[in-house]
């Protein structure tokens, strides 16, 4: 396998137009002139993405305040994000890419390390892409486990109307 190409900061970000958790179509065009994260994970209500979203939902309020909007996206179809989405009261759109493209465009899909083997699957990763399109931060490899406050720890400090100490 060839090695996964991965975004920097500075480079476009990969425009998408994906259907929700209700199948209508949310592209990230949408968020122009916003700050949004967006993430990947492998699979909804698996252990580990279960944590990773309700982390992103539990702290959604003040992600928000920092002006940041926040999108997951796996290869889940539609009916598993709903479901998902409702037995974990998730309130952030959750995108389908059953087809991987555009898990693969922000190489967050390929080979990657799983239980000492390589196997070929979804890389969790997140991006912050900023107001005009571009990336501004690029981090794969995530862990589901306490990811969320290591953003808010990186990001949050660095934005306009938040202190370091909030």
């Amino acid at each position: 396998m060839t090695e996964n190409h991965r975004l920097s900061p500075g480079d476009p970000a990969p425009a998408f137009t994906l259907p929700d958790a209700d199948g209508k179509d949310v592209s990230l065009s949408d968020y122009r002139g916003r700050k949004v994260i967006v993430y990947f994970y492998p699979a909804a209500s698996t252990p580990g993405c279960t944590k990773q979203a309700c982390d992103f939902r539990d702290n959604l309020a003040e992600l928000g305040d920092a002006g940041l909007e926040v999108v997951g996206i796996s290869p889940d179809k539609p009916a598993k994000l709903a479901k998902f989405r409702d037995a974990e009261q998730l309130t952030f759109p959750l995108l389908s890419d059953p087809d991987k493209e555009v898990l693969s465009a922000y190489g967050a899909f390929g080979e990657k390390m799983m239980y000492g083997k390589k196997v070929t699957g979804v890389i969790r990763s997140t991006f912050l892409v900023d107001e005009n399109g571009k990336i501004e931060v690029a981090q794969y490899n995530v862990k589901a486990t306490g990811h969320v406050a290591k953003l808010r720890r990186d990001l949050l400090p660095h934005l306009p109307g938040t202190s370091a100490d909030s």
